[in-house]
């Protein structure tokens, strides 16, 4: 295959796919985006984690909350639990890397936070372990996916599942519903 056929075809799988996730999740991603806005409303914060492109869009994420996505508007509280290197070196080193999420969520997180854990597999299990202490001391979990939520959609009260296998269509997807999220968030407080 030539790069124009690679080029076209993966263009053409990810319109498909886009198209697939509009379908399948729009409702799920307005549900997320009230959630989000509830925990602002409420002096919550929202935190972010995942591994690899998962954490640079956790990154991504808490820096749109913070700064500015679209409007002009006063700094919201978002937080990605990727971007710490003495908490995760030091967390990793005296406990597992298993637990580097779950000590910031226990440490970090209050009632009225919204924990929003990004696994393409479902199934990374310090993404595993994060969601399950925060929904262990009652904090609102949100799990982005890809087709099967695995043990991340169990333990999530919002799964946001796309439908694809691959990925680099899940990331794709999981970038497109974190814009929607900070977008509707921002809306809602773009007079404050």
């Amino acid at each position: 295959m030539n790069h124009a056929d690679v080029i076209s075809k993966t263009i053409a799988d990810h319109a498909a796919t886009v198209e697939r996730f509009r379908e399948s999740c729009s409702e799920t991603i307005a549900a997320i985006a009230d959630r989000v806005i509830d925990s602002l409303r409420a002096g919550g914060k929202i935190c972010f984690f995942g591994n690899g492109g998962s954490a640079a869009d956790s990154q991504h994420f808490a820096a749109e909350f913070v700064v500015r996505f679209t409007r002009e508007r006063r700094a919201l509280p978002s937080i990605a639990f990727t971007t710490d290197t003495s908490i995760l070196t030091a967390g990793a080193n005296d406990f597992g890397y298993e637990s580097v999420f779950a000590r910031q969520v226990e440490g970090l997180c209050g009632p009225d936070d919204v924990v929003v854990g990004l696994s393409t597999s479902g199934t990374s299990k310090n993404v595993v372990a994060g969601l399950e202490a925060a929904r262990n001391m009652g904090v609102s979990t949100v799990a982005f996916t890809g087709e099967n939520p695995a043990r991340c959609g169990e333990l999530a009260d919002l799964s946001l599942c796309v439908p694809s296998d691959v990925t680099a269509r899940i990331q794709e997807c999981h970038l497109i519903a974190g814009h929607l999220i900070c977008d509707l968030g921002e809306a809602a407080f773009a007079d404050s």
